[in-house]
């Protein structure tokens, strides 16, 4: 029995006319020829839109055809007197060839422009259920150019709500390091989706690695989303009253670090705890800083 293709790839094949084929019809169903055709007669198409083909999921998929064949047949162009261009089916074309079949399903078409041939590879893939989020976001994208289509038009091409495809498509605003994590199966979509509304690309690829492998569930990694975005507010800076209490040995000391290191010193915390910043203003200020460092290190050596 042929199986179906999903709504736009039906939609696109019912409007093509088949070829003209010397091979007997393998089987006809609802006006749709698929013939037996021979394998050696086949070649991929070179502007193929998928080029990454992962060795597990071949291998997988190797093996599911050696027991239960090819379920759905490739889509074929035919190119000359008797050879055939693959349109849609590289990945069982493949896995029949390393399996040593001789023959293949398909459904063979004629009078397909380049454009068409594409739109055909692009729909063909996005119906895939194994194609990861970044290459749905760029094989809708391509159709979006290819096209110009807008989001409505896209999504009722391909048979998905709007939202959908709005959110497939935001995650190619994500870091390119980002993108690479989801390509390698490492991010998951619903990861990729919590992180894309952070702008920081440095901040987004911090996260996304904190996240990748399974280190956070998608709601996890949500949670501080939220958080980066809305942040504690800080502790209230110290009053005027509060900072006239510090000592005044803590005042005396910034003091005279201020006379020796000729720069901005200021204190924050308290006698117990807290931190002294010591500002520079030009490459003068360090060497002058760096030189006094050095003295008191000489001092301290000598008096050991």
């Amino acid at each position: 029995m042929v199986k179906k293709y999903g709504k736009g790839l039906t939609q696109l094949l019912e409007n093509i006319q088949d070829a003209s084929v010397t091979s007997a019809p393998r089987e006809v169903m609802e006006g749709t020829i698929v013939y037996d055709i021979e394998i050696e007669k086949i070649f991929p198409n070179k502007n193929q839109p998928r080029k990454y083909f992962g060795e597990e999921e071949q291998k997988e998929l190797e093996s599911s055809i050696k027991v239960h064949g090819i379920l759905q047949p490739l889509i074929l162009v035919k190119k000359g007197e008797d050879k055939y261009m693959i349109v849609a089916g590289e990945r069982r074309y493949r896995a029949a060839r390393a399996s040593n079949f001789k023959t293949v399903p398909a459904i063979v078409k004629e009078g397909l422009g380049d454009d068409m041939i594409r739109e055909i590879s692009l729909i063909e893939n996005l119906q895939r259920e194994d194609l990861n989020a970044i290459e749905e976001a760029e094989a809708l994208q391509d159709l979006t150019k290819l096209n110009g289509y807008t989001q409505e038009q896209l999504a009722d091409r391909i048979g998905k709500a709007r939202s959908s495809v709005a959110n497939a498509l935001r995650l190619l605003q994500l870091t390119e390091e980002v993108k690479s994590l989801v390509r390698q199966d490492r991010l998951s979509a619903g990861h990729a989706r919590a992180i894309v509304s952070i702008t920081n690309e440095e901040d987004q690829i911090d996260l996304a690695y904190e996240a990748a492998d399974g280190q956070m569930t998608v709601r996890e990694l949500e949670h501080r989303v939220r958080v980066y975005k809305n942040p504690p507010p800080e502790k209230t800076p110290m009053s005027k009253e509060k900072r006239a209490r510090l000592t005044l040995e803590l005042k005396n000391l910034v003091d005279d670090m201020k006379q020796v290191f000729m720069t901005k010193v200021k204190v924050v915390g308290n006698d117990n705890k807290g931190r002294i910043i010591i500002d520079y203003f030009s490459k003068d200020d360090l060497d002058r800083i760096a030189e006094l460092v050095e003295f008191l290190k000489d001092f301290k050596n000598r008096a050991e």
